[in-house]
């Protein structure tokens, strides 16, 4: 006879090559990469404004200007190839691409516009409210190696980058969030029903909620904060869905909305990425579950000791992306990189979301932590700080 072990390697010895087929990317939920990926460009593919607000230089608001001329709007997915001057600013919307000559955002709600002019009544420091170009992923990064199973992260990813051949005028970012928001309410175990791309038109928006309400639960994301083209809120509001809160006080995931359509949920989150991920987690996933009359609703959780500094917080929980290690002492974990909300790739890298209390001054390695997983079913709600 041979030992557990060697029967384990036997039984492994007599595997044959493994088979590959090309699928399409919402294909790819759950199956395993037989080749290694590297992406092809950069994420984002341009410097954006991380936030609705106004585009300034930096070194102006250091010398103590307050007023700036107001000489054009951006909207996201407009490109504006003429520079912003000395004195001047621009309307920009989240997402939407910088224009040359600012670098810098104030967000709107630091700011009181009068006509053309724009008061800065919070300054913010140069470079402020920026995604630049590359910041989440560089061309020739190595995204995922050959092995790796691929959950909504990982397929948001690829579509972030251009994996599947897809043909956009400058200016504009991929969509990953409906196919990230597929991959995770398959996991849930519900059937998702994409819809499409609701453009920034009021019109357009309230033809595809109403579309999207014959269904039993609508998740939308973007278009639900305080820019000039966030029609969200008004066209449920408009179709009748009563309001039940818009605004948690939680990093990322503030402006989520939610009201009820008679017997149906809808939810209007965030449009970055990470944001839309953890609104999915915190609030939709358990819903989902729920409905389908489920008993182990939330994700499970657990207490984890920190092996790096812990960044101190406002007045907002935050949700930081980490990756956990088990050892004989109990969990640990470490953040997987930049934690803003358009990192998509941090969150391909986590399998916990760790929370860290409002208020919190910051500390050292040592310190604990509850931190949710983010595979599995518990019956037990995580006990979220704040």
């Amino acid at each position: 006879m041979i030992s557990i072990n060697e029967a384990i390697d036997a039984v492994l010895a007599a595997i044959p090559a493994v088979q590959t087929e090309e699928v399409s990317l919402l294909a790819a939920f759950g199956r395993v990469l037989a080749q290694d990926i590297v992406s092809s460009e950069q994420t984002p593919p341009f410097d954006n404004s991380a936030m609705d607000g106004f585009a300034v230089r930096g070194a102006e608001l250091e010398a103590g200007r307050r007023e700036f001329t107001v000489t054009v709007e951006i909207p996201a997915g407009h490109w504006v190839e003429a520079p912003v001057r000395a004195g001047e600013a621009a309307k920009i919307m989240t997402g939407a691409p910088m224009p040359p000559g600012v670098d810098t955002v104030v967000p709107v709600e630091q700011a009181q516009s009068a006509g053309n002019v724009v008061t800065v009544t919070e300054p913010s420091p140069t470079g402020a409210n920026v995604r630049h170009a590359g910041e989440d992923i560089d061309c020739g990064d190595a995204l995922f190696a050959r092995g790796t199973t691929l959950g909504p992260a990982e397929v948001g990813l690829l579509a972030s980058v251009g994996t599947e051949a897809l043909t956009v005028a400058p200016g504009q970012i991929r969509n990953s969030n409906s196919v990230i928001a597929c991959g995770q309410v398959l996991e849930a175990g519900a059937e998702p029903v994409l819809l499409g791309i609701a453009r920034d038109d009021l019109d357009e928006t309230r033809r595809l909620i109403g579309v999207a309400l014959r269904e039993d639960v609508v998740s939308t994301s973007g278009g639900v904060s305080v820019g000039e083209f966030d029609f969200v809120k008004q066209v449920q509001e408009d179709l009748g869905v009563q309001r039940r809160f818009w605004g948690v006080r939680s990093k990322p995931g503030k402006p989520i909305a939610f009201g009820v359509a008679g017997d149906k949920l809808v939810f209007g989150a965030p449009g970055n990425p990470v944001a839309t991920m953890v609104c999915f987690e915190l609030y939709v996933r358990p819903a989902l579950r729920a409905m389908m009359g489920a008993t182990r609703m939330y994700r499970p959780h657990l207490w984890a000791t920190t092996v790096e500094p812990v960044r101190p917080t406002r007045d907002r929980t935050e949700a930081r992306r980490c990756r956990l290690v088990q050892n004989d002492d109990g969990w640990t974990f470490s953040t997987t990189g930049p934690q803003g909300s358009g990192i998509l790739r941090s969150m391909a890298l986590a399998d916990g979301l760790v929370f860290v209390p409002p208020g919190y001054a910051g500390g050292g390695p040592g310190e604990r932590f509850m931190v949710m997983r983010l595979e599995g079913s518990s019956t037990k709600r995580p006990p979220f700080p704040g």
